[in-house]
């Protein structure tokens, strides 16, 4: 946030808060008018941002201000007066509105991910249950895909086949969404290869990396050992007759990305580089997140791969996830991308946890 707003932390402090939000929105509100700052595109995206992520706890601010104002107009006629059940009931009713309006105050101020307005590559890969595995991984690709696509943004296949699909999703605000699908998804279902109709389990894994720009991961070429071989398709055939193929080793870290996507080697050099940068970002945030955390599991947005996070069970057309105990009877429509239930329910969830590490801090 563009000169962000004190978080809230007394009761007290609560009209303070108000006050901050409403001069902050104002101010901004201002900057977006201003002829300087509409000439500088970076400076107006940026005002704009601010303001658009300002502006729910700036309507929240608004409704308030409304209630109190309703409940000191109760309380001045009643004093005047004298009792009155209907003026009873309208100052009972602005004063419940008063509290939980400051609840969704306090939790529409809660301090956002610093990650959450980046774009995201995406990896998935079949875990256990062999061959079914590799198409669990598929139906995960086509799902995540068809997610990005309603809520508007741009989808960029990077690496697609043998039950592994690495991907791109670019757009404001991917990260805050989609960080919410890493772990490990299981699914429970009769495979088409099998013959008795017996229900297998099997699962697959969801890596979700916010993509890194240059200045957020430095990469020296002399840590590099770059490899170049011939692009190869399903069962080993060469695909192609040039050393189009790519893979990048880390010298430092270890890790290995390969590329084989596109015809020319210098793409698939520049997507195994946003990769391996998405990568070793990820990794720096997760060494910084253990720091600040001894027991990983009470972060918040940290994507621990090891645990399972959602079973979908074909049989019960139900999809359950495990971190928010939610569960639904809607697979069909969540596989075709439908995933805004479970996405609120994780939103709120996350930040109900983040306001209570504010307070404890």
């Amino acid at each position: 946030m563009c000169g962000p707003v004190g978080a809230y932390t007394q009761p007290a402090m609560i009209e303070d808060l108000v006050k901050q939000i409403e001069t902050r929105f104002a101010e901004l509100g201002e900057q977006m008018t201003d002829p300087e700052v509409i000439s500088d595109r970076e400076r107006y995206a940026e005002v704009g941002r601010a303001y658009s992520q300002l502006e729910p706890a700036a309507q929240l601010a608004a409704r308030w201000r409304h209630a109190h104002d309703d409940a000191a107009g109760a309380e001045e006629l009643l004093s005047e007066m004298g009792e009155d059940p209907d003026l009873r009931e309208e100052l009972a009713s602005a004063r419940e509105r008063i509290e939980q309006v400051e609840e969704e105050i306090r939790l529409a101020m809660v301090e956002r991910d610093p990650n959450d307005e980046k774009s995201v590559i995406v990896e998935i890969q079949g875990g256990a249950g062999g061959e079914e595995a590799g198409l669990w991984a598929g139906d995960l690709y086509r799902m995540l895909v068809r997610y990005a696509e309603r809520r508007g943004w741009q989808t960029e296949p990077m690496d697609i086949g043998d039950g592994k699909f690495t991907f791109a999703v670019k757009g404001d605000g991917a990260y805050s969404v989609f960080k919410f699908e890493g772990g490990t998804h299981r699914v429970q279902r009769v495979p088409q290869t099998e013959s008795q109709g017996r229900i297998h389990t099997s699962t697959a894994t969801v890596a979700v990396l916010p993509e890194a720009e240059d200045v957020d991961v430095q990469i020296d070429p002399n840590d590099l050992q770059v490899d170049v071989y011939r692009s190869s398709g399903p069962g080993g055939q060469s695909v192609n007759t040039t050393d189009s193929a790519v893979r990048l080793t880390h010298k430092p870290s270890g890790i290995v990305v390969s590329m084989q996507d596109e015809k020319s080697q210098l793409q698939n050099r520049e997507k195994a580089l946003r990769v391996l940068r998405a990568r070793l970002y990820e990794r720096a945030l997760s060494e910084q997140q253990a720091e600040l955390a001894a027991d990983r599991r009470s972060q918040v947005g940290s994507g621990d791969r090891a645990e399972k996070i959602r079973t979908y069970n074909y049989g019960e057309r139900r999809v359950t996830d495990h971190r928010v105990k939610l569960t639904v009877h809607n697979l069909d429509q969540v596989l075709e991308g439908e995933l805004d239930e479970l996405t609120d329910a994780l939103q709120a969830d996350e930040k109900r946890r983040r306001l209570e590490a504010q307070a404890a801090a």
